[in-house]
């Protein structure tokens, strides 16, 4: 990725509630000199430290986890908020009318190598976790108990656990940093006029309130 001093995110525990809060992951893997990406909810894990680990599941049909040698170099994408920023907000468009369009957006990579974990307890924990995550906070919370539990182990049966841990992380905030004061008042403005859930969110990080 593309280092912008200005747009860098370091914190470790910013970037892995980015990726609580956004956990469907693009998973690229490179085999047999071919590149693949796989769209996976994915845990994090903040044991090991600095990085922690990242935990999910495949179909045992997606041939990722037997294309790639145990501990090949695999790349996670957590994409955040994101929205288009017209120069039509910056007060200096009326100033000087040196501005251009632009993205803005809030993006964790996490680089590791893949080891898989075909153990049904472990998958069960997992998938029991995951879906914990998913469903808290809805009026009536699904757990794999509400299915027959036969039904569940043939669900296991279908799956292939993977774990990756993290090596490296990187975060790139782009959150109009780059801007006067201003101009990013001109930008939260024209985010929250626009009204929808990806504008207010990008509103709330230009403003530097950071939620993700």
């Amino acid at each position: 990725m593309y280092e912008v001093a200005a747009f860098s995110e370091v914190r470790v525990d910013v970037m892995h509630a980015l990726v609580r809060a956004h956990p469907l992951a693009t998973v690229v893997t490179c085999a047999g000199g071919a590149l693949a990406a796989n769209h996976l909810p994915l845990l994090i894990d903040p044991e090991p430290a600095p990085h922690g680990t990242l935990r999910g599941h495949v179909a045992r049909g997606n041939p990722l986890w037997r294309q790639m040698h145990e501990g090949g170099e695999v790349l996670a994408i957590f994409q955040g908020p994101q929205r288009y920023v017209t120069p039509s907000w910056y007060p200096s468009k009326r100033a000087t009318g040196k501005v251009v369009p632009t993205w803005n957006y809030a993006v964790v990579h996490a680089r590791g190598p893949l080891l898989v974990r075909d153990d049904r307890v472990w998958l069960r924990d997992l998938v029991s976790r995951l879906t914990r995550q998913q469903e808290a906070g809805l009026p009536q919370p699904w757990g794999i108990a509400d299915a027959p539990a036969d039904y569940i182990e043939q669900m296991l049966g279908a799956i292939v656990g993977i774990e990756i841990p993290v090596a490296r992380l990187q975060g790139k905030w782009k959150v109009s940093q780059n801007r006067v004061a201003t101009d990013r008042i001109g930008v939260i403005d024209g985010l929250v006029a626009c009204g929808d859930a990806q504008a207010l969110a990008m509103a709330d990080l230009v403003d530097g309130k950071r939620p993700v």
